[in-house]
């Protein structure tokens, strides 16, 4: 029997694939043990987005060496797309993956290799379509998460993405529609829509489609309880996407929506296509349209240029905005982007100290909005897990407030609950007996 322990950094599309090839592990008979416990393989799924995950996954795969130095250590994901001859100097790595070759890892582990790793790295640029990896069973999760599209087209400048994942390629439609029902069959009740760039899912296909035609169809058929979409930029959330997210009852109220700076000389030089009047514009649309919808932003700290004014310009924004929550990032200088050789970069004392100042207003807009629903029913699908200070279950309401439940309310159940009281970072809330 042979043990496989997997870690996975990055986005949701990296967690759809580490579900795929863990599942794929399965049916050739190997057991997924814990990353901590002792393996004979260990798979590190990286992620190259800033220099810090670059860092992480270095660690977690000198973790997974000094656990077993006789295991054999695969490395794939962005950073080994990005970097392998980089991985392929930590002595102990078996094996480099790509994101392309990441369907062929059950093959690539039974391979024998010599003492220097193998690199398995294509040319992702080259890739015309998308990875069919994908799961149908999500261990310690409620939700599934279904990777549609993949690869991004956008080049902002700060950014490696689209050097990791090449360009957009969609998962085509009948394809999407079987996997969610397959997902729902196995009793997933809710499912997240993921990608690379989900908002240009379609375009790509013969005949070309777009992403509200699929969300229509999914929520038409009601094949799912309910559908979540990961971040979508701010240019592709159009008016029947946003009416189908007040009006079906099945699309989630609640949208991630890259801002990353509220200065428009900063918004320019990202490369980025709107901007800060047509952000606040579209977040006050989808409040007029959408009651109770959560709205999260990314925000990204210290870009090249940014002066004070500018990050002044950025703050006074986001505190004026009703926004839900806020992912914040310093900015790294990625190599081979335009911005890693812009004139003005910023110090990274600066970069930190307003990061932190973004994140406190952030943690305020976080609380804000989940105390005006105090006194107001939710439905939340509970969790197999429980808040460590209440013992109470937690779950997720439609618009991403996180629930501790009193009582002992049954995983993997959509209950409706009034909210009491917020502490510790998410709501108290009783089950409304029906």
């Amino acid at each position: 029997m042979v043990r496989v322990a997997m870690a996975t950094l990055g986005c949701k599309v990296n967690q759809c694939e580490s579900a795929g090839i863990a599942e794929a592990l399965a049916t050739r008979g190997m057991v997924l043990v814990p990353f901590e416990a002792s393996a004979d393989v260990y798979i590190i799924n990286t992620c190259t987005v800033t220099g810090r995950t670059d860092d992480q996954s270095r660690q977690l795969i000198r973790r997974a060496i000094r656990k077993n130095p006789s295991a054999a250590v695969l490395v794939t994901g962005c950073y080994a797309q990005r970097a392998p001859e980089e991985i392929a100097r930590i002595a102990g790595v078996r094996f480099i993956a790509g994101n392309a070759e990441k369907e062929r890892i059950p093959d690539i582990l039974s391979e024998k290799t010599a003492e220097v790793p193998r690199i398995l790295v294509g040319d992702i640029r080259k890739e015309k379509g998308i990875s069919r990896l994908g799961a149908t069973v999500f261990p310690e999760h409620t939700r599934a998460f279904l990777k549609i599209q993949d690869g991004c087209d956008a080049l902002c400048s700060y950014c490696i993405v689209p050097h990791a994942r090449g360009a957009s390629r969609s998962l085509p439609q009948e394809e999407v529609l079987e996997r969610i029902a397959s997902i729902s069959r196995a009793g997933y009740r809710e499912i997240v829509l993921a990608g690379i760039h989900l908002g240009a899912w379609g375009r790509d296909l013969r005949p070309q489609a777009d992403l509200a035609t699929l969300v229509r169809r999914i929520a038409n058929g009601c094949a799912v309880e309910r559908l979540r979409l990961s971040s979508i930029e701010p240019r592709e959330l159009n008016g029947e996407i946003i009416a189908l997210i007040g009006t079906s009852g099945i699309v989630c109220r609640h949208l991630h929506i890259p801002l990353q700076s509220g200065d428009d000389g900063i918004l320019s030089a990202m490369r980025r296509d709107y901007d800060a009047a047509f952000f606040r514009d579209l977040v006050r649309k989808l409040h007029a349209i959408v009651p109770g919808i959560a709205i999260g932003i990314d925000l990204m700290a210290g870009f090249p240029g940014e002066t004070e004014e500018a990050f002044a310009n950025t703050l006074r924004m986001v505190e004026a905005m009703p926004i839900a929550y806020v992912h914040v990032f310093p900015y790294s200088r990625r190599p081979g982007t335009p911005a890693a050789t812009m004139a003005g970069q910023v110090s990274e004392e600066k970069k930190k100290r307003r990061a932190e100042r973004l994140r406190a207003v952030g943690a305020a807009k976080r609380q804000a909005f989940a105390e005006r629903f105090i006194g107001t029913p939710l439905q939340v699908l509970v969790e197999g897990r429980t808040d460590k200070n209440t013992g109470f279950p937690i779950g997720f309401s439609d618009n991403y407030i996180p629930v501790a439940v009193r009582g002992g309310v049954a995983a993997n159940r959509i209950v409706r609950v009034l909210p009491e009281a917020f502490r510790e970072g998410r709501l108290i809330a009783e089950v409304i007996l029906e």
